[in-house]
């Protein structure tokens, strides 16, 4: 979505800045970091017009694989900051000559392990878009090289920052729907079989070799990309793994940062039909619905998505988390915000409003303020690599359950499963060469 100059700094003051302000501190002596984007698609645009929001960022570089969304990414950022952003097809040559303060990661899910990694070792601090990994060895591998680097890493879980939410939190520590016994999260929608797409030649422009990168090489799709990576399996994992992420965050913010002792989970393709793969083309291959449990110590998590039916029967929107305790149920949501429903008679619902930036509804821009202020004051962000690690792990241990057909037991202190083998080996992936797995 491209937008003139004068509307997104008018925008950029009247909401979003708004909100942030108090949280801001100023760089010294005026000085703008200097910032690369790499991935260039709908979200990353989306994190660097909120860097140049900032007021605080020049967006100096761009990489992507694509031309096809690298050119006109890079006019956008010319259009809205006069400045001309070098443009690169090889993150690797980005970090060697440009050498960023800060570092956008904003490509698809299984490229975000090795670019976060090579940037932190490069010297830059970086935002990385959620899932953090594709495989949990990956994220401890992030988090041992932000650590080792001493560099600040935020992932986009923007959630953690978005005024109901903090409001929502806040609600629930202070007792106000009383003992939470049981959490129910959820992204419902609407949708058929599935039919085939007919493979194609990569279009010009596009490196489709460097696109898969580490995971394995598919034949080019329009499935795939843009946009359709996390339904296939090779780069992404499913729902769970991309709005899943969302909410699991939310559970393990709640809980303290808790984690589940034993994962099960069950799904399929029901509605969506057998993936397939050949000569007729490709479908995706994420289930179109799972179930999954999470016993914690004092509480009971479950997840579930479905790609039909949508939500039309149950109150509220199709997306969220529902806390189930001994004064009501609270429904922690998105566009409606946050709604308490009290257990007795004639009490009323409590509600309030969400405060979402456009355009597309989210709080990209607060999280990015608070990455700034990490990097002055040298603390760890409100989403730090550390803690979403946790949150992407429980999303994952959910997917290799289902993969494996089986609950597995989560020693979260040694980041292993307890007692079986084969499971274990599913904590990671061996990559495509000349590609090699990150050292944990």
């Amino acid at each position: 979505m491209a937008i003139d100059r004068r509307t997104f700094l008018k925008h950029s003051m009247a909401s979003g800045l708004a909100l942030a302000a108090p949280n801001i501190i100023r760089a010294d002596s005026g000085r703008k970091y200097r910032t690369a984007l790499i991935g260039s698609g709908w979200w990353g645009m989306n994190i660097a017009r909120a860097a140049l929001q900032s007021g605080e960022c020049r967006i100096v570089a761009m990489c992507d694989v694509d031309t096809n969304q690298l050119n006109p990414a890079a006019a956008e950022i010319e259009k809205l900051s006069g400045d001309k952003p070098k443009k690169y097809k090889d993150y690797r040559e980005l970090l060697d000559a440009e050498k960023p303060d800060i570092a956008i990661v904003g490509t698809p899910d299984h490229w975000h392990p090795l670019i976060t990694i090579a940037a932190v070792k490069a010297g830059a601090h970086v935002y990385v878009e959620k899932p953090i990994c594709h495989t949990i060895k990956e994220g401890r591998a992030m988090v041992n090289a932000a650590r080792a680097a001493g560099r600040v890493v935020q992932v986009g879980t923007h959630r953690r920052i978005s005024p109901h939410n903090v409001s929502g939190m806040k609600f629930l520590w202070e007792g106000g729907a009383g003992k939470i016994g049981m959490v129910r999260a959820f992204v419902h929608s609407g949708g058929g079989p599935e039919s085939p797409r007919q493979n194609q030649e990569p279009p010009q422009g596009l490196d489709w070799d460097m696109w898969c990168g580490p995971g394995p090489k598919r034949p080019f799709n329009t499935k795939i990309h843009p946009k359709g990576f996390r339904q296939f399996l090779d780069y992404g994992n499913g729902t769970l793994g991309d709005w899943g992420i969302h909410w699991m965050d939310q559970i393990l913010w709640w809980a303290r940062e808790a984690y589940p002792r034993c994962v099960f989970s069950t799904g399929g393709r029901a509605i969506s039909g057998p993936p397939v793969n050949d000569a007729r083309g490709q479908t995706t291959d994420a289930p179109d619905h799972q179930v999954v449990s999470f016993k914690f110590d004092d509480f009971t998590a479950v997840w579930e998505h479905r790609k039909f039916g949508a939500n039309n029967a149950e109150k509220g929107e199709n997306v969220g988390c529902y806390f189930y305790g001994t004064k009501g149920t609270f429904h922690m949501a998105w566009h409606d915000g946050w709604n308490f429903y009290p257990t007795g008679r004639g009490q009323k619902v409590i509600h309030e409003e969400p405060r979402l930036n456009k355009p597309d509804d989210q709080n990209i821009l607060e999280l990015w303020v608070d990455l700034l202020k990490a990097i002055k004051m040298r603390t760890r962000p409100v989403c730090d690599i550390e803690l979403i690690h946790r949150s992407t792990t429980m999303s994952l241990l959910g997917m290799l359950s289902l993969k494996i057909g089986r609950s597995v037991e989560w020693d979260a202190e040694r980041e292993v499963i307890v007692g079986d083998a084969a499971a274990n080996q599913l904590l990671r992936r061996e990559y495509r060469k000349p590609w090699v797995y990150p050292e944990v």
